[in-house]
């Protein structure tokens, strides 16, 4: 049996495709309308319009502590002419105005004299401090439309206006099917080839968080009548089923084909990235049920959720979905995109100078990561190739503008350093974060000078003068820039290698063995420089070096293709070797530094960093990585 794929369409068209199809099967519009002690009716939507029952306030009452008075027996009071009243009467705020006064008078600016009379030294017009019966609500108007989801002020306003029951959208029924031969329950101990069932938490949690009530099912093997009889009997209880993974064109990819037996498909591919192979259809049933195929990478369901599961629950309760606040953002380096997909990059956000600066995360279907450490969605629409470091764009805030105010935009080489002193800036103060973006010492510098960064995290060599970074500062940023450079650590550079070093490998000279697999970083990473100055040493020709073109950006992926066989060495760190518990044969020691403006040696922002570098037991933890020493940490080198 083949698969029934279609050819990727764009988002909207999927969108409408999937809203006709529901309608043609005879999905219900709407979910179901109940009655809720107003109370209890934060969150959900309004089922009918709601009209006030009585006014609020209910009579005229008194907006100030003070007293009550006719205001003609004020005209003509003055500092120099004040009246004296007989006539008064003292209220609080709230209380009822008594009948035959119309203003009130605060307190603190009535004298009464030893014989009990008020003095005003002012004119009082009428109704002063007065609220007027309905001046908040009238008895009779409209007071919320139908479709509107309720707030706690709505729920206040409705209680205010006698509205003491409500009718509402129950919360959509959402259930998740897992399936999979690899997958396992989260908690599991897993082996060789198997996944923890993360998605349908998160899938839950999004479902939740959007005000529906989520179930998960058991995970049901790659069986196509297996994951049928699951969707049917899953569609009975739910107002939305989604069915994760197998949505792709694999040999054990059936939830197309399983859709299309079980109901009507719609669509099979639309044009996003990531989540482009999501399936939308319908379930046959006495009503019809939607039914979403999500990727069963964690990325790509996420985003499909956004896109696709929330603007149909939404309409399902209906309202309008709900809609994030946006900001412009300069991007920090360049973003390629390939024509023909809407392209959602998640970025972190910072604030450098005046202005916010986005820095594009890992952006692979599989990186859970970049979910957790996002503040905001890029989309390159469609017809766009992509945007250049410094570029206004507009970003969907996950968090907000606030939140960011206070984030340490550092960018450059990648070291294990900055996320140790990320995580202890969070501890001490939940408003600091440390984002840093690895792109490699030189793309650090370049980022420093066109205003991109707080700080560049550099480690240069260069190779006529042996010195490091400095050589590189005036070349790229003029001889004249007030550039300051504090030293972060030294670390030990070397090859790493399987436990037990099987290969025997002695240092830089081994690397032209043929029956070596070498992998690299990245160009413009101070790591790749430092490769080559020690190969030029030799006299070594890079391209004899096999696996030499073969590149990743930080020194963990450098240890991760090493530890898992895809690679037998590469040039990284100590603590990279030690995270993955491989061998570590020392080539170099490195100083590695941060590269700023001088005059952000006195920004507030970057205060707790400096505080940090100082502290002892931050230094004895870095040292604990291995391979680093703190003896010159936060020095100025220049």
């Amino acid at each position: 049996m083949t698969s029934p794929f279609v050819s990727d369409i764009p988002a909207e068209q999927a969108r409408r495709a999937w809203r006709d199809a529901c309608a043609a099967a005879g999905c219900p519009p709407r979910v179901d309308a109940v009655v809720l002690p107003v109370g209890e009716a934060v969150g959900r939507v309004t089922a009918e319009s709601v009209w006030a029952r009585r006014s609020s306030p209910a009579f005229d009452s008194a907006a100030m502590d003070g007293i009550a008075v006719r205001s003609a027996e004020t005209v003509g009071a003055a500092e120099t002419t004040p009246v004296l009243l007989d006539d008064f009467a003292v209220v609080d705020t709230g209380d009822p105005l008594p009948g035959g006064y119309d203003a009130v008078v605060m307190r603190e600016h009535v004298h009464h004299t030893p014989d009990g009379r008020a003095e005003l030294r002012a004119a009082v017009p009428p109704y002063q401090h007065v609220r007027s019966i309905g001046e908040d609500i009238s008895a009779t108007e409209l007071l919320l439309p139908e479709g509107h989801r309720l707030r706690p002020v709505d729920v206040a306003a409705c209680a205010a206006a006698g509205v003491v029951e409500l009718l509402v959208r129950r919360k959509p029924r959402v259930v998740i099917i897992p399936t999979g031969d690899e997958i396992r329950p989260v908690g599991t101990e897993l082996g060789p080839g198997e996944i923890a069932d993360t998605n349908s938490m998160m899938l839950a949690a999004q479902a939740a968080e959007i005000g529906c009530d989520a179930r998960t099912t058991g995970i049901v093997a790659d069986d196509p009548d297996l994951i049928t009889a699951a969707v049917r009997d899953a569609a009975g209880d739910a107002d939305l089923v989604i069915l994760i993974a197998g949505s792709s064109a694999g040999r054990d990819d059936y939830t197309a084909r399983v859709v299309a037996a079980a109901g009507a498909l719609a669509v099979h591919g639309v044009a996003v990235r990531p989540g482009h192979p999501v399936v939308l259809g319908t379930v046959a049933g006495d009503p019809a049920t939607p039914i979403l195929g999500a990727p069963g990478y964690p990325v790509s369901a996420a985003l499909t959720f956004d896109i696709f599961a929330a603007p149909m629950l939404a309409a399902l309760e209906g309202a309008s979905p709900r809609e994030r606040p946006t900001t412009t953002a300069r991007l920090a380096r360049k973003l390629a995109s390939a024509i023909g997909s809407d392209d959602w990059v998640r970025v972190r956000l910072g604030r450098v100078g005046g202005d916010v600066v986005a820095t594009p995360l890992p952006r692979a279907a599989g990186v859970l990561t970049s979910l957790v450490r996002a503040d905001g969605l890029l989309v390159v629409p469609a017809g766009v190739e992509g945007h250049h470091a410094g570029e206004q764009v507009r970003v969907e805030l996950l968090r907000g503008l606030a939140d960011v105010e206070r984030t340490i935009v550092a960018i450059g080489s990648h070291d294990l350093v900055l996320d140790v002193a990320a995580s202890a800036l969070r501890a001490a103060d939940p408003l600091i974060t440390l984002a840093s973006s690895n792109v490699g010492s030189l793309g650090g510098l370049v980022a420093l000078r066109d205003g991109l960064c707080h700080v560049a995290g550099s480690h240069l060599l260069d190779p006529a003068t042996g010195e490091y970074t400095l050589p590189y500062l005036d070349r790229i940023f003029g001889p004249h820039a007030d550039l300051a450079v504090v030293r972060l650590v030294h670390r030990d550079q070397g090859l790493l290698v399987a436990p037990g070093n099987p290969l025997g490998l002695t240092g830089i000279a081994d690397l032209t063995r043929p029956d070596l697999r070498y992998v690299n970083r990245q160009r413009g990473a101070g790591t790749r420089v430092l490769l080559d100055h020690e190969l030029g040493k030799r006299g070594i020709d890079p391209t004899t070096i096999s696996g030499y073109s073969r590149e990743e950006h930080t020194h963990l992926g450098v240890a991760a293709a090493v530890a898992a066989g895809r690679a037998d060495t590469g040039l990284g760190i100590q603590a990279a070797a030690r995270a993955f518990g491989l061998d570590f044969v020392p080539v170099a020691r490195e100083p590695y530094d941060l590269v700023l403006r001088a005059a952000g040696l006195d920004d507030e922002v970057l205060a707790p960093l400096w505080a940090l570098l100082e502290q002892h037991d931050f230094r004895n933890e870095v040292e604990k990585l291995g391979g680093y020493s703190c003896a010159e940490t936060g020095r100025r080198i220049r």
